[in-house]
């Protein structure tokens, strides 16, 4: 496990395929950004905001997600949300990250001065921008910088959430919380699928993110269906806090692509309803229907660890019986700022604490770029995965890895 030093984790080319903008920002950048803005803080010091907010532990997924109460409360404008996509672009680049899916939920920062459209146009520009400016310093034989942008529906959200949701919720005053969500997404979907046909924003995918239980998948079939008969790709939260059957409901009611987290995809004793063939048999059959379809994983290790604080250790992850069932698996940050960690930290974590081969790794590098949801055709992205491999087998021989 020793044999992959830092260097060699940095150069190597690797994708981010879940990675959510308010939760990735620069700490200084957050600062400046609400000072600008005259937005109150807990702290105006680094130090201050980490002791008090982006702490190196959470007791659960709530105290985790507080968070992001102020990331979004500075993410309400044009200028804000270019310089934070710029900014998390740089950063990946810096890190070795040729391929980036940066996901938002941009209900949660739409509002009457501020459009669907000109909320993706922002961060598009950004991520852009931050492309041109990477390709430049980079030599011919190493793959380009490319980028995707991700849209999330949330399975919860009420009045207090944006300005958007508590318009959204007034003129439906007697719909159900329920149907109101569902509106919400359905809105999105359509949203989404219009920008995508009419402009060269690159809109690559549709997720569902937020609280699990109670929740349930299956009150977003109709959005999933538009995207789908639409030919968008489609990735789910699922497995975070819930257990099996929320990887279930993703695959079998919104037929996704990836799923997000997935690390109780194992824990067969979190079913709540005893299936015909029992736990156990479930569970299996569940992980082979993955593993046979391809439906790629994106592993967030840090972020787990934080908001399942009752997991003992890393190595009691689930990415360990990932690896063991040969799954197609992505290793991903989830939130930079939120989990205060970096693409190269969560390899250096998988690489210290697992049984990862010099064949496994190239694996799982590769997994990111192919499964990835690519912007452009499929030929190109056959050309740039090709590339993407060269440039890696090339950094092996640099480092006596083959």
């Amino acid at each position: 496990m020793t044999q992959f030093t830092d260097d060699f984790i940095r150069e190597i080319p690797k994708t981010d395929l879940h990675v959510h903008l308010d939760g990735s920002l620069r700490l200084s950048t957050l600062i400046s950004l609400a000072r600008e803005r005259h937005i109150a803080l807990p702290s105006f010091t680094e130090e201050g905001l980490r002791e008090l907010v982006f702490t190196p532990s959470y007791k659960n997924l709530d105290e985790y997600l507080r968070g992001f109460a102020w990331t979004g409360k500075v993410l309400q404008d044009a200028e804000a949300l270019e310089q934070a996509a710029g900014e998390l672009a740089q950063d990946n680049a810096a890190e070795g990250v040729r391929y980036l899916e940066v996901r938002f939920a941009p209900q949660l920062h739409m509002h009457e001065d501020f459009t669907f459209e000109q909320v993706i146009r922002a961060v598009d520009r950004g991520l852009r921008r931050a492309r041109d400016r990477i390709n430049a310093s980079l030599t011919e034989r190493e793959p380009p910088f490319e980028y995707g942008i991700i849209l999330c529906a949330m399975r919860f959200f009420n009045a207090q959430f944006s300005r958007y949701y508590r318009g959204f919720s007034a003129v439906h005053p007697y719909s159900t919380p329920r149907e109101i969500i569902q509106m919400a997404g359905q809105e999105l979907a359509k949203a989404a699928v219009k920008l995508r046909r009419e402009s060269d924003i690159q809109l690559v995918a549709f997720d569902l993110a937020g609280s699990e239980q109670g929740y349930p998948a299956s009150a977003h079939e109709e959005a999933y269906r538009y995207v789908t008969k639409n030919f968008m790709r489609k990735t789910v939260h699922a497995g975070e806090a819930y257990g099996p059957e929320s990887i279930f409901q993703a695959i079998t009611d919104l037929h996704a692509d990836r799923i997000g987290h997935g690390l109780h995809l194992f824990d067969a004793d979190m079913i709540s309803h005893i299936p015909a063939q029992g736990k156990e048999a479930y569970v299996e059959n569940l992980v082979n229907y993955i593993a046979e379809n391809r439906i790629t994983i994106e592993v967030c290790l840090t972020s787990n660890l934080q908001t399942a604080p009752y997991i003992s250790g890393i190595r009691a992850h689930s990415f360990r019986n990932m690896l063991e069932k040969k799954l197609s698996l992505s290793l991903c940050t989830d939130n930079r700022l939120v989990s205060r960690t970096t693409i190269c930290n969560e390899y250096r974590l998988a690489l210290d604490n697992f049984a990862i081969s010099p064949a496994k790794l190239k694996d799982l590098v590769t997994y990111g770029f192919k499964r990835s949801f690519y912007y452009h055709s499929y030929t190109e992205k056959r050309a740039y995965v090709r590339k993407v491999l060269n440039y890696y087998e090339s950094l092996e021989k640099k480092h006596g890895l083959c």
